[in-house]
């Protein structure tokens, strides 16, 4: 699921990066890992634990990011009789990992890759992450290979998974992936995955489930000043997150039926949420009909509308009770659906850059072969959710700080400068303090006044601090 995307550019030293650097010191986070676990990982990967399926034949193709290297995934669509064969590999971890070693332990207390506007701090050394466990192109790689046999309409028929060795023969992004497609000149891998694509997004609303398509928001310094700048997602974006969720989705049901897995839970977004998010949509200009759902509001915008490009970012709040469920022996959770994806779902096809993926590979495995999970599985199997909790409240951490040192820098040089907004928030025992919704600049900052804030109304506020350092951003009202 979506996360807020923001990216920085510009030279180490400016105090925007500068204050990004002070804040992983501030949280005590760091790329560097410890010796004993560096030293793990070039055995590692110099000797992984490799399947006896070979299914290097087989033209893998990985999309991702022009600037990524930790590629978990790498695909392959073809027709099957009226429908479609999905083959889809995801990192073999655990064809590197020893249970109970060092390099176990330190993805444990890491639990998943934390991204910053200038940089990551990745689950996995380089040597693997980035390495020997990337499905880098020209290179076999020991994967799990995922079959899913699809209908005409794109509706899952027959589900396989296995270890395998595989080789990635393409490296494509997703602008060049989209430019192929809109020319008529992709092969028919990259024409499937379109169709696909469209299938399943046409099978999500039918559902009733919701992707957020979140921009990607780029601070550019120009002068000694910093400038916002949004990146609406390509369609071909959407077309290959359907390929994950649709895995996710199988997942979960494998698990369901083998009667122990862990799934990725959400509950319907409580009233409050929502009534927050719409204060936030008549701030930003974005009129939401109270006959409109949520689901078809999301599904009207369009990212390229700096307006609704913020929109897209804060409905990224109604994700933030997504939670990890354990179940064992057939004793089923009483909620096993997440409901942005409107359906059982479990992640799956992250490994490199998540720990419970691991896990969760390792149960469908065992699940599809009929046998008991391995002991290490088990053991660890309990503590997942709250070690993912833990994590998860890590990387929410950054990410709001980090909107908070971006913001501030956005605003430093406007202080004492009145702007239109709306009180999208109060606290709930100081209604004299909230949360202000800038109309332009799409800025979030807290407001405090020495009365009552109108909540929901839109009103003149007055910037009264903003600062990178501090990472604060505070108005009153004008």
């Amino acid at each position: 699921m979506p996360r807020r995307h923001i990216r920085v550019t510009g030279a180490p030293d400016t105090p925007l990066r500068a204050a990004l650097a002070a804040l992983r010191a501030e949280l005590g986070v760091s790329d560097g890992f410890p010796a004993e676990v560096l030293a793990e990982a070039e055995r590692a990967a110099k000797a992984p634990a490799l399947p006896s399926y070979d299914a290097t034949d087989i033209p893998f193709l990985t999309i991702d990011p022009p600037t990524a290297t930790d590629l978990d995934q790498t695909l392959h669509l073809s027709r099957q009789g009226t429908g479609y064969r999905l083959q889809y590999a995801i990192a073999d971890v655990a064809a590197f990992v020893v249970p109970g070693g060092p390099l176990d332990a330190e993805t444990h207390r890491r639990v998943m890759t934390l991204y910053f506007p200038d940089e990551r701090i990745p689950l996995h050394p380089a040597v693997l992450g980035e390495g020997a466990a990337s499905l880098l192109p020209g290179q076999p790689r020991p994967a799990v290979l995922w079959t899913i046999d699809l209908d005409a309409d794109g509706r899952t028929l027959a589900v396989d998974v296995r270890r395998a060795l595989v080789r990635s023969r393409a490296r494509l992004d997703y602008a060049g992936v989209q430019r192929e497609i809109d020319a008529g000149t992709a092969e028919e891998p990259l024409v499937l995955l379109k169709t696909v694509g469209l299938l399943r997004e046409r099978l999500e609303i039918e559902r009733g489930g919701i992707s957020l398509g979140v921009p990607e928001q780029e601070i550019v310094e120009r002068d000694h000043t910093y400038e916002p700048a949004y990146r609406a997602p390509l369609p071909a974006d959407g077309w290959n997150a359907q390929i994950s969720l649709l895995t996710g989705m199988a997942a979960a049901d494998l698990m369901l039926s083998y009667g122990t897995g862990v799934l990725r839970t959400l509950p319907a977004a409580p009233d409050g949420a929502v009534g927050r998010l719409r204060r936030t949509a008549h701030a930003l200009h974005i009129d939401w009909p109270h006959h409109v759902s949520y689901a078809e509001l999301v599904r009207s915008l369009d990212p390229h509308d700096p307006r609704h490009a913020a929109f897209l970012q804060e409905c990224t709040t109604l994700l933030r009770g997504a939670g990890y469920t354990v179940f064992r022996n057939g004793a089923l959770p009483p909620i096993t659906t997440h409901s942005a994806v409107a359906a059982p779902y479990t992640h799956c096809t992250a490994p490199l850059r998540r720990l419970t993926d691991r896990y969760a590979a390792e149960i469908c495995l065992t699940a599809v072969a009929d046998q008991d999970p391995p002991d290490w599985v088990l053991a660890a199997l309990d503590a997942l959710p709250a070690q993912m909790a833990e994590g998860a409240r890590r990387a929410g951490t950054v990410e709001r700080q980090c909107v908070d040192i971006v913001e501030a820098a956005l605003l430093k040089d406007r202080v004492g400068e009145v702007f239109t907004g709306v009180v999208v928030d109060l606290e709930e025992r100081h209604p004299t303090v909230g949360t202000v919704q800038l109309e332009s600049p799409a800025v979030i900052g807290r407001i405090e006044s020495d009365r009552p804030l109108p909540l929901g109304e839109r009103l003149q506020v007055r910037l009264t601090q903003a600062d990178p350092a501090a990472a604060k951003v505070r108005f009153a009202p004008a």
